[in-house]
């Protein structure tokens, strides 16, 4: 028998994904994160460079996309980017009409800075967590973001 949840339930759970995703969301957030990882790198330019390094090579509309940019702008922070040698663009070997952005070796040592520094803030936030409860989360995580990506809207 499957269990459905009641409505209480569901605005309860979005409400939470709500308040996580503005955490997330929060340039502030990311500023503590750079002067942290004693990064030199404009906050406006960090959840792009982190998006290439973990969904890259990914295409200008759809990186755009994942972060709830314009395209456009999005097009041309990825060029600061560049020009800043942490990302590279690449030509889709499928299809010649999009170029793709990819972390370069620079922008690799960045990314590896700012993971080592969440690392160590993620460590101090799942302290009082014990390992079951920190692997129930995970994999309740990973099957909630799996059916949100499978799942259409009409």
């Amino acid at each position: 028998m499957q269990n459905t949840p009641n409505l209480r339930q569901i605005d309860e759970l979005h409400s939470a994904l709500l308040r996580i995703v503005f955490q997330f969301n929060d340039p502030n957030r990311d500023d503590i994160l750079i002067k942290a990882a004693g990064i030199n790198l404009d906050k406006a330019l960090f959840p792009l460079l982190i998006g290439i390094d973990r969904f890259g090579p990914v295409g200008i509309v759809e990186l755009a996309n994942m972060v709830g940019r314009d395209y456009t702008t999005v097009s041309r922070q990825v060029g600061k980017l560049v020009a800043l040698q942490l990302v590279i663009r690449q030509q889709d070997s499928q299809d010649k009409r999009i170029h793709n952005a990819l972390i370069s070796p620079q922008g690799k040592e960045m990314t590896a800075k700012i993971d080592q520094t969440r690392y160590q803030f993620y460590q101090q936030m799942f302290n009082l967590w014990n390992d079951d409860e920190i692997g129930d989360f995970k994999r309740l995580i990973e099957k909630f973001s799996t059916a949100l990506t499978q799942f259409e809207t009409p």
